[in-house]
């Protein structure tokens, strides 16, 4: 009779066979935040006695105790930051209740890290998020072809009827100018959401069906992503392609899968007017001045800017998380003068380390650096067997994170909630408890 693993044969673990379904349930509810919200903060307080007094009692029996320090240690990594950037903030009071808020993603974290804790958790859990990625790519080639996302219409007239209210404004509506798939056109994240998460799709891909598989579904990602129009997603999911493809596909295939990316990118740029003004603006960089660098950049030269100016001026703690549009009239290096993005201050920075530097300081970065040295040891001391099991939730926590990119605000609810999700279940799946003898032999064909 074969041995199963030590969460079945514990009475604890039952409980938290749910812990997979509760983590997609929450992804799964991203085109209404609000609702995923609402089922995040119920995780947390569910989990939080739970959790808390099984690691107490018994606490192997969910996580391993390598897993919850890594888990532990990568979340206070980000909100230690934001806490101490409350002392002093431009706008102290928000900073603060933002970051005791936010401590509810750590029971959060727990359950997330929980659900992919054993074999069975990561065969749900990331088999789960391919099925939801899959579905959105497959909703936004319907709306490539048709016009209109089947998935957001259904979602837009169950809220009509709710509350007899659409998702998104008529400006809204009217303003979009690229695939805005299921989140709709007031929520305009799908190119970056599907290339953060397209590693799940993709490393299933071609455990089931092979190189053919996954070419298929890179071409369809690669589509839709194109279509969705974010230039900082183009480059995230060329990452994820380049360092999943290069193991199963070798250099020589891959070279010829960029190519084919590379005429796909020449024909929409041709078919396409929303494409072809982005790479039109692209181009821009190579020859135009600093204005026109600017513009090619969406404005991002004036806001990075401001956000060198209050790293500057606040160089220990920053202006606060969240509190980078009040601080931004007075680091505005162009005051007066109408802005790319149209009326009212820039949100945040745009890009990781210049957030970090002006929201949370110098001191806020070099926690950020340790928590991801932390990550990056834990990975370089874990044996390849745990190396293949979590390698789809490290690419895609890695490519969230990449530096060298443009980002959405780390410390925004979405986003911040993607990442640490990630994070998450880098560390559960790294960190695994295992049955010695029992998973490992079977992982490399299901994992």
């Amino acid at each position: 009779m074969p041995n199963s693993p030590a969460a079945d044969r514990n009475p604890a673990a039952p409980g938290w066979r749910w812990a997979p379904h509760w983590v997609l349930a929450f992804v799964a509810l991203w085109p209404a935040p609000g609702y995923a919200e609402g089922v995040m903060v119920l995780g947390a307080l569910v989990a939080i006695v739970r959790l808390l007094m099984a690691r107490f009692a018994n606490g192997t029996a969910l996580l391993s105790v390598q897993a919850w320090a890594l888990t532990s240690v990568l979340f206070f990594a980000y909100w230690l930051p934001e806490m101490f950037s409350s002392v002093g903030a431009v706008d102290g009071s928000r900073a603060l209740r933002e970051s005791l808020v936010d401590l509810r993603y750590l029971p959060f974290l727990w359950l997330v890290a929980a659900a992919v804790a054993d074999r069975r958790g990561r065969r749900i859990t990331f088999g789960g998020l391919a099925v939801i990625v899959g579905i959105w790519t497959l909703d936004g080639l319907a709306e490539a072809f048709f016009g209109t996302s089947p998935l957001f219409f259904g979602i837009d007239v169950a809220k009509q009827l709710i509350s007899g209210r659409p998702m998104c404004s008529a400006e809204d509506v009217a303003a979009v100018d690229r695939l805005s798939g299921v989140l709709g056109p007031c929520n305009l994240k799908l190119g970056l959401v599907l290339a953060s998460l397209s590693p799940f799709v993709l490393y299933a891909a071609g455990r089931r069906f092979g190189t053919g598989g996954w070419i298929l579904a890179a071409a369809a990602l690669g589509l839709v992503i194109l279509l969705a129009g974010a230039r900082a997603s183009w480059l995230t999911f060329a990452l994820v392609l380049l360092f999943s493809g290069w193991r199963l596909l070798g250099w020589k295939r891959l070279a010829g899968v960029f190519g084919f990316g590379a005429a796909t990118v020449v024909l929409l740029t041709l078919a396409s007017p929303q494409v072809r003004d982005r790479i039109e603006r692209t181009a821009q960089m190579v020859t135009a001045d600093e204005s026109g660098v600017d513009m090619a950049l969406s404005g991002r030269m004036r806001i990075w800017g401001a956000a060198l100016c209050m790293a500057g001026e606040r160089p220990v703690n920053g202006v606060g998380a969240r509190g980078f549009r009040e601080a931004f009239p007075a680091c505005d290096p162009h005051a007066g003068k109408v802005s790319v993005w149209g009326e009212g201050p820039a949100l945040h920075a745009h890009q990781i380390v210049l957030e970090i530097l002006s929201e949370t300081g110098g001191l806020g970065l070099l926690l950020w650096l340790a928590g991801a040295a932390l990550a990056w040891r834990a990975w370089r001391y874990a044996d390849t067997e745990a190396r293949d099991r979590a390698r789809p939730a490290m690419l895609a926590l890695a490519v969230t994170v990449f530096p060298l990119n443009t980002h959405l605000a780390f410390y925004s609810t979405f986003w911040g909630g993607l990442t640490l999700m990630l994070a998450a279940l880098y560390a559960g799946s790294l960190l695994a408890r295992e049955e010695p003898g029992s998973e490992e032999r079977g992982t490399r064909n299901e994992e």
